[in-house]
This record gives C-alpha cells, structure tokens and sequence, in this order.
C-alpha cells in the first residue's frame, strides 16, 4: 500500500511550513451540509403543505442569503473570539516571563515531564525551548491554555462558510427557478445527490470508505427533510 506523502527533508520542510487548512474544510464542509439540509427543508416543508412554487422560491432564496450570512456571522464572531483571547492570553505570558522567568520555566519543566521527559534531557530542552520566546510561548498557548498554534482568520472563515452556504443551498431551488417539471422530484434528487456527494468528500479526511460517509450525510439530509415534510403536512391548505 502507497504511503500517504514523503519522508525526503525536503518533504517534510513543506508539509511542516505549510498553513494547516483544517479549519476551512470544516467550514466548508459545514456550510455545504447546513445550507443543503435547511433549504430543502424548506422545500419539503412548503410542498409538504401544498402551497405554490412561488412560496418556495421566496422562502428558499431568503433563507440561502438571510441564513447564510447568519451562519457567517456567527462563525466570524465565535473564531474572532478565540482570536482575541489568544492575543490576549499571549500578552499575559510574555509580561509573567518578563516580570517573574523562575515561575514560567517551572511551568515549562512541568509540561515538558508530563511528555516523557526527565533528567539532562529535559533541562536541555527546558534551557532550548525558553531561549526563543516566540517558541515558548507558542508552547505554553497549547499546552496551557489549550489554544491552537496557528492563529485563526475569522474574517476568511466566514467567507468561506457563506460560499459554501449559498453553493449547496441554492442546488434544490434549481428545478423551481429553471422551470423543470415535476419540480420537487429534481429537488429531492438533486438534494441526495448533493449530501451524498458532500459526504463522499469528506470521506477524504476519514477513515470510512467513501460509500459509506456518503450514505451516512445523506441519511441526516433525508431525516431533516422528511421531518420538514410531515410538518408542513400538518398545514396542508
């Protein structure tokens, strides 16, 4: 079996250089999958009560956009503020080494031996890692406080959650605003083609095969949809 990249020094420079984008897959992958399941939820509920495809139309494009940004907001406001606590998190660290070094380096020691290290070893990496400040905080921002290395772009996130949103979001309104016949079947087709697609790339990152992560993201699409459908039901006009 290939090995999944390799092990040249050169190789492994880049890997480790490169900016880890796990944070814009989630959004992408999120927001693909919310605006997918609430726009045809919107579908299936305004079918469900047997009102007009205009209803469907409206409703659905106010929620891609109205949604969408919501979501975006959100997202922006929640990464801005791990963001700035991380600032500020960071300002207390360099003044506690500036002003009282002994206590930091103890912190350091401690952290340092709940990895395994002891004796010379971890005096020599004590004595190393306290030498570049820039190191020894970024070290004590996750280990200490649990914060991730690589600073967060909320404004980035967002735009990506927004897109990704809008994209999957306006595929089940596609037969209503292009006309085709009968409308809702495209809808439901082009909705389980779209969560299952989604689900099949984000099998890519997973340890479950491809059929399987797809058929998972379409079975949540489906269940939220068919719920959708059985409220509107109870409005039937």
């Amino acid at each position: 079996m290939p090995l999944e990249h390799g092990h040249g020094r050169a190789e492994i420079t880049a890997r480790l250089d490169a900016q880890n984008n796990s944070g814009q897959l989630r959004d992408a992958i999120f927001g693909g999958i919310d605006g997918t399941v609430t726009t045809f939820a919107i579908v299936a509920g305004v079918q469900g009560a047997g009102l007009p495809a205009t209803i469907v139309i409206a409703l659905g494009l106010a929620n891609v956009l109205a949604d969408g940004f919501s979501m975006a907001a959100g997202n922006y406001a929640g990464t801005k503020a791990i963001s700035d606590d991380r600032r500020r998190l960071w300002a207390v660290e360099e003044r506690h080494i500036r002003e009282f070094p002994q206590g930091e380096r103890d912190e350091l020691q401690q952290i340092l031996a709940r990895k395994g290290l002891s004796g010379d070893v971890l005096l020599e990496a004590m004595t190393m890692i306290s030498a570049n400040k820039k190191q020894w905080i970024t070290m004590m921002m996750s280990e200490e406080y649990g914060l991730p290395p690589v600073d967060d772009r909320p404004i980035r996130g967002a735009i990506v959650i927004f897109a990704a949103f809008v994209m999957a979001g306006l595929l089940p309104l596609l037969p209503y605003l292009i006309g085709l016949t009968p409308a809702f079947t495209w809808s439901i087709a082009i909705a389980g083609l779209t969560f299952f697609g989604i689900g099949t790339i984000k099998s890519r990152w997973s340890l479950a095969p491809w059929w399987r992560s797809g058929l998972e993201t379409l079975l949540i699409g489906g269940v939220a949809a068919w719920l959708a459908y059985i409220v509107g039901g109870l409005f039937h006009v």
